[in-house]
């Protein structure tokens, strides 16, 4: 799999699952400081790294998304909010980085406290563990994994200005899943050169014509949350009209595969 330049990728096991030899953990890092946008669950109940990363984006300098699985991290009030950040702030410790630029997604059970302790030996291990390879990459899937059978990818490749932009993407999802994206985690990066406000406006367009069109139980969930990387590293100058146009197309296709995915992979 060709991924976007400028991005590692880890994941493990940390110990978050009854077996503790499942993958729930992932890690996706920028080399670089990132436009990055988030588009989140519409249920009133939201999980606490929701409202956590919902306040960082659209962001113009994101580094990192750290991902749990295992433990969903909703329903457990002010102590899951606490719980959220010191995770983002775990990992800006590890990489170097200032905590507001880490985004936070946790999925699993509901309505328990998130256990910090696999996590605190688990974070720096995923950081030791951060490679640009397709393994790395898959890993990484892998740990976001809860009712999924097996890990979702895909990718895109154009070319922009003489230069190759690339667009990959991961999502885990399976059930609970109603058409405004339920039980639904995605990391989209591109080395595409966008600004905030590009990013976020392009995410809504991919998402609107892919994940919320997604039906499996018709329920929704506290957890929902896709995000968009776009760190630049790819070589090109600022895109033109018809450039933009390709990459939006490109995250489209890239959303909707992996949607598409996930209903594959659907309970029942």
């Amino acid at each position: 799999m060709i991924l976007p330049r400028g991005f590692r990728s880890a994941g493990l096991a940390c110990g978050i699952k009854e077996k503790k030899t499942t993958f729930d953990l992932a890690l996706f890092v920028s080399d670089v400081p990132c436009a990055g946008a988030g588009v989140f669950t519409k249920n009133q109940v939201c999980g606490a790294p929701v409202k956590v990363s919902r306040e960082r984006v659209p962001g113009a300098a994101l580094r990192a998304v750290v991902i749990n699985s295992g433990n969903a991290n909703a329903c457990t009030g002010e102590q899951g909010i606490e719980d959220a950040k010191w995770m983002t702030g775990l990992v800006a410790a590890g990489l170097d980085v200032a905590a507001e630029n880490v985004l936070v997604c946790s999925t699993g059970i509901i309505g328990r406290f998130l256990p910090r302790t696999p996590l605190e030996a688990g974070i720096p291990a995923a950081i030791e563990q951060l490679g640009a390879d397709a393994d790395s990459f898959l890993n990484a899937a892998r740990g976001m994994m809860t009712t999924d059978t097996v890990p979702k990818q895909a990718t895109r490749v154009f070319n922009a200005g003489g230069q190759e932009i690339r667009v990959s993407g991961v999502a885990k999802g399976a059930a609970m899943i109603a058409p405004n994206m339920a039980t639904m985690l995605s990391v989209i990066m591109t080395d595409a050169p966008l600004d905030a406000t590009q990013a976020d406006q392009m995410l809504r367009h991919a998402v609107d014509r892919s994940f919320n069109c997604v039906s499996v139980e018709g329920h929704t969930s506290t957890s929902d949350t896709v995000i968009l990387l776009a760190n630049g590293a790819s070589g090109a100058d600022s895109l033109s009209e018809a450039e933009l146009t390709q990459l939006q197309t490109a995250l489209d296709e890239v959303a909707m595969e992996l949607g598409q995915a996930i209903i594959r992979d659907a309970e029942g």
